[in-house]
């Protein structure tokens, strides 16, 4: 078996491509621009490569772009400083924070001072509590890339076995959470788990995220599985995702390479999430199909 390979990439540019009809919906019908500003504390390479990406996909789908730079040593009170005059700002429907945050920050307080409407990313208590118990939240915009291939690749999701390898906030314990919420049976495992390969070899879908390059060999998947590898490795022979994907790709039905997969989908549910959150800021109906 040849997998069918989820390109993330393509799937990705229609997401914006909705975001940007929907933006230019709101801007005609009723006079509202949806704003993103994003936080940078301090000069990471990385994170600087990806805060320069994102202002850029906001301004092409004709939002509000703001960003922010402040120096590593910056004291922490100014950073809350500024997260509370962004909750305050009506322009402002999106506030994200760049991490990792330097070592003098509390990360978790400073995450717990964005307003939650206008947390798009999905990371404060009272979000991840809201989708814990099923109800309207903002999502972590990973895991919802991962469910929005999922959906369009499956359609229902009911009743199917699905395995999520990895507990992290971010991914792991959110995706299981929304997997749960489309009614599927969701076992959530991790590099501790016995007989992992077992554990994952009965699923029909199978979510990697545990930060291991190529962990996930082709004998510990189900023939025709869905394998969504949310690993993102720097190897000496380029990326690699925490499946193997030449293993994987000839066992599984379908799959999502490393790169061109889950990533892309992470800005586009990023500016999902904004055009959501201005939505139910202003009482409005919700983006069709970009929510959850």
């Amino acid at each position: 078996m040849t997998a069918t390979i989820i390109d993330g990439k393509a799937f990705a540019g229609r997401v914006r491509d909705r975001v940007g009809a929907h933006v230019a919906r709101l801007k005609e019908e009723h006079g509202i621009t949806p704003g993103l500003a994003v936080v940078l504390v301090g000069d990471d390479p990385a994170s600087d490569v990806y805060v320069r990406s994102k202002g850029k996909m906001t301004k092409a789908v004709g939002m509000l772009s703001l960003e922010y730079r402040l120096k590593a040593d910056v004291a922490q009170d100014e950073v809350l400083r500024l997260v509370g005059d962004l909750n305050a700002n009506p322009e402002v429907h999106g506030i994200l924070v760049q991490l990792p945050l330097p070592r003098h920050m509390e990360e978790s307080r400073i995450l717990a001072a964005i307003d939650p409407a206008k947390d798009v990313d999905g990371f404060h208590i009272s979000n991840v509590g809201l989708l814990s118990t099923g109800q309207r939240a903002m999502v972590p915009c990973t895991p919802l890339g991962c469910l929005m291939m999922l959906r369009d690749h499956h359609g229902d999701l009911t009743g199917m076995d699905a395995v999520v390898i990895g507990r992290s906030n971010i991914v792991g314990k959110p995706m299981a959470q929304l997997l749960l919420g489309e009614s599927c049976t969701v076992t959530i495992a991790h590099s501790r788990t016995r007989n992992l390969p077992e554990v994952v070899r009965r699923a029909d879908i199978v979510v990697a995220a545990v930060g291991r390059p190529k962990m996930v060999t082709g004998d510990w998947i189900k023939p025709g599985a869905t394998v969504i590898d949310v690993g993102i490795n720097r190897t000496d022979n380029g990326l690699v995702g925490d499946v193997d994907f030449d293993s994987a790709s000839q066992v599984a039905g379908a799959i999502t390479p490393v790169p061109g997969g889950v990533g892309p989908m992470t800005i586009a549910c990023l500016l999902a999430n904004t055009v959501t959150a201005c939505c139910r800021a202003n009482g409005l109906a919700e983006p069709d199909g970009l929510t959850v």
